[in-house]
């Protein structure tokens, strides 16, 4: 089974250790999953977590630790565009549905319920679901 996980659900394990996010996180790391992620995710990772309110809860190292597992997923290089008629609240999560498709991903879990991902409930055989309906249902 292949999932990704977007960037907020990736913070989310960094910053509660007992929620959804840190539970999922970790079933990847158990191998339970396969996790699709991209060149263009890992940068946006490290971007967003040195945004001034998450620098101060986010250890610099706990990020780099987890990019560098990252790597160890199966990593998208270039994204084809996304699908035509995909509109989203927030069109920067646009190449989470890219990811979707090129990797041929099972789940996209998020937890960003103003984006439009979850709105959409699925993009092509991908089911888009919250971090607790993915624990839920899979975990």
């Amino acid at each position: 089974m292949r999932v990704i996980l977007d960037t907020n659900v990736l913070l989310g394990a960094l910053i509660s250790p007992h929620g959804a996010p840190d539970s999922i996180y970790r079933a990847w790391r158990a191998a339970r999953f396969e996790l699709v992620t991209s060149t263009a995710q890992l940068d946006e990772l490290r971007r967003v977590s040195r945004y001034p309110k998450l620098k101060t809860i986010l250890p610099a190292h706990r990020v780099g630790t987890m990019v560098n597992n990252m790597q160890r997923a199966i990593v998208l290089g270039t994204l084809p565009p996304p699908p035509d008629g995909m509109n989203l609240h927030d069109p920067n999560d646009l190449f989470l549905l890219s990811m979707a498709l090129a990797g041929e991903a099972d789940y996209l879990v998020t937890g960003d319920r103003h984006a439009g991902l979850l709105q959409l409930g699925s993009a092509g055989c991908t089911r888009i679901v919250s971090p607790v309906s993915f624990c839920n249902e899979v975990l």
